[in-house]
């Protein structure tokens, strides 16, 4: 019996010990009866010294700690009381006081066993949150004050400002137009003169077509760098953050120098760092962007030896990547008065160098402001009759998402035949042109003249892939996109046509459901690759059905990454519970208030629902480009622009993107409950 008592009092000392809360036994005068090691911690002294003295000695709030305890005796138990206790060298620890009464067999209270639950990091968690929400608000309230203000100044200035963004958004629009205007017959021109090139011609026919393909193509890189700095100058310059293979896409986009260095007799070298993580997250675009003009560079002005790409990773932690990228050429070599100068506008080597190998000057230029805003560096160095290196140094966050659908360059397949394409585009030289080369590929054709017709033909025929020209009458193709989209609920790839891929809004293909888009003048193989890529077919006689669902499980387009929210919160799951369950709770709201104001025209609610949605945005990590969708909205609501058919079409992609937000952030919500539980 003794033996048995000894192993229970073992037992039990055991379990006290286990706890890593303090653990103390009171007795009904106050006085410390027992405790376990982690109470000896937290306070700082041996259990013999803790014996027998005054248990609320060691709160901050003595009185407190005596009320609460005196609460037990008259409720035989207390619970998740907030009180401090303190170590005798002054650190302070935020505890949640526990207290039940003990009683001996006869019933008599013996004491009170008190756990004081240590949430000293929840609190500090918690005002760190705290203290962000009270710095977004105080931030709201010194615009909202800074707005006030320049309300107050006068008509003059007020005039001045409106003119000057009139001029600028006029300046916008010149150039997008006369790009669109441009570009078409040119894309006519590149294009039809590449299918001449592939026929039976004699070779002073063959010399006279490469002039004009080589001719047309100097206009194209003209046109996209006038384009590529208004944009820099009107600070409209954005920049993705999608998941990508950066391996994979820099090898297809050096493909595009193969005819060109193999033309000059040059060698082409790639020296890639195998430990560079296969995805990363960053802008693919603005990447090829800098590396082409870079690479283009090096082409135009070596006339003999090799051109070496190398990209080399420099640092990686847990969080990112830093790279660095080097574009190494034999060619005529830069001055060292001329380098300090080379990434200014207008700026060449020398004043020869125009006349010699042609362009404008603003290639570098352009380069510079793409890496300078990604946080990133470029330097050159150069030696005369030697060589030029150019390097730049970018970060890119690491994730363990996969990327979006790689579409390399794919050679032509003969075998592959039944596909059918609907394209959809208004100017009768382009139609020739795709039906052109989408009769070289093997594949059928439907052509439609704008968007309206293109629905009315989906709905009698079925079609493998859709080549969607975006600036058409009557419907142009975001609407065609949203419509087939939402209303027909169908999920056939759309591929957008634009002739002014520099100042395309991304986003705003993305929002409606766009899968991708190519840039005209089309580039014959990369439009194959792409339709071969989405298509996807792993059986080609299956029937169309078998086609869409292959492509219905290819990589979904993210709308949200929880990469921010779980730094913030440290990964705490219960923290990133509560924070996703709030946005889940209070958007779905506010979409109804933004559609309600809307429909009612009632433009300051409209605003007041789109402004409490933005905070969320990063947050949640949606695309900052969603986030300027919302901001754009925000600002029309205060002019005139309000009154167009824009505002519904933008409101309605916000409405996609926050329900789309909506469904993955309730599916993470239940992989977060459904690791921890």
């Amino acid at each position: 019996m003794e033996n048995t008592i000894t192993q229970e009092s073992q037992y039990a000392r055991s379990l006290i010990e286990a706890s890593l809360d303090p653990l103390f036994t009171i007795s009904p005068a106050g006085k410390i009866t027992d405790m376990n090691n982690a109470s000896v911690n937290i306070i700082g002294m041996s259990r013999e010294k803790l014996i027998g003295t005054d248990f609320f000695d060691y709160f901050t709030e003595p009185q407190k700690a005596r009320e609460v305890y005196q609460e037990v005796f008259a409720k035989e138990f207390v619970a998740d009381s907030p009180l401090t206790l303190k170590h005798i060298e002054g650190k302070l620890t935020d505890v949640l006081f526990n207290g039940s009464i003990y009683k001996d067999t006869s019933g008599k209270v013996l004491g009170v066993v008190i756990v004081a639950r240590d949430i000293t990091d929840q609190k500090r968690i918690a005002t760190e949150l705290m203290e962000a929400k009270e710095a977004a608000e105080l931030a709201t309230q010194i615009a909202e004050e800074a707005k006030r203000k320049a309300e107050k100044a006068t008509l003059i200035a007020e005039e001045a400002t409106r003119i000057a963004e009139v001029a600028v958004q006029a300046k916008q629009q010149f150039l997008s137009n006369m790009s669109h205007e441009i570009r078409t017959p040119m894309n006519a021109i590149i294009g039809f003169t590449k299918v001449l090139l592939k026929t039976d011609l004699e070779e002073k026919q063959k010399e006279f077509l490469s002039a004009i393909k080589v001719s047309g193509e100097t206009l194209t890189v003209l046109i996209n760098d006038i384009l590529d700095l208004a944009k820099v100058d009107a600070g409209k310059m954005t920049f993705e953050q999608i998941p990508f293979k950066m391996g994979t896409s820099i090898s297809a986009m050096l493909h595009l120098f193969e005819t060109k260095i193999q033309e000059k007799n040059l060698e082409l070298i790639k020296i890639y760092d195998p430990n560079i993580p296969e995805v990363l997250i960053g802008d693919p675009v603005r990447l090829h962007q800098i590396i082409l003009n870079l690479v283009s560079n090096a082409v135009k002005f070596t006339t003999d030896g090799n051109i070496t790409v190398s990209i080399k990773l420099l640092n990686e932690d847990e969080q990112q990547v830093t790279i660095e990228f080097a574009v190494t050429d034999t060619g005529i070599g830069i001055t060292q008065e001329k380098i300090e100068t080379v990434f200014e506008v207008f700026q060449q080597a020398s004043s020869g160098t125009s006349r010699l190998y042609g362009g404008t000057g603003l290639g570098l230029a352009i380069v510079k402001q793409l890496v300078e805003p990604q946080g990133g560096s470029i330097n050159v160095k150069s030696k005369v009759g030697v060589g030029s290196t150019f390097s730049f140094v970018l970060n890119f966050q690491k994730t363990n998402e996969k990327a979006e659908l790689d579409l390399g360059l794919v050679e032509l397949d003969p075998e592959i035949k039944n596909i059918k394409v609907l394209v959809v585009e208004d100017i009768a030289l382009n139609q020739l042109l795709m039906k052109t080369l989408l009769d070289d590929f093997g594949f059928e054709q439907d052509i439609a003249s704008n968007g309206k017709i293109a629905i009315e033909m989906m709905q009698n025929n079925t079609y493998d892939i859709i080549l969607m020209d975006l600036q058409m009458p009557v419907m142009n193709g975001f609407e065609a996109t949203e419509y087939i989209r939402n209303t027909m609920n169908s999920k056939v790839p759309i591929i957008a046509l634009t002739a002014d891929v520099t100042t395309v809004d991304l986003a705003k293909c993305k929002a409606v459901g766009m899968n991708d888009y190519i840039s005209k003048p089309v580039d014959d193989r990369l439009l194959y690759s792409k339709i071969i890529g989405y298509v996807k077919k792993p059986n080609l006689d299956d029937s169309k059905k078998d086609s869409e669902n292959s492509y219905s499980q290819s990589t979904p387009f993210k709308y949200v990454d929880l990469s921010y929210l779980s730094r913030r919160t440290k990964s705490n799951p219960q923290l990133m519970m509560e924070m996703i369950s709030l946005y889940l709770t209070q958007t779905p709201p506010l979409i109804i208030a933004m559609k309600q104001g809307l429909h009612d025209k009632d433009w300051n609610a409209l605003q007041s629902a789109v402004h409490k949605m933005i905070p969320s945005f990063s947050i949640m990590g949606i695309s900052k480009d969603f986030e300027n969708i919302a901001k754009k909205v925000q600002e029309d609501t205060d002019n005139i622009v309000r009154h167009n058919n824009g505002m519904a079409r933008l409101v309605l992609q916000l409405e996609n993107v926050c329900t789309e937000a909506c469904k993955e952030l309730e599916e993470e919500f239940n992989a977060i409950k459904k690791a921890n539980s």
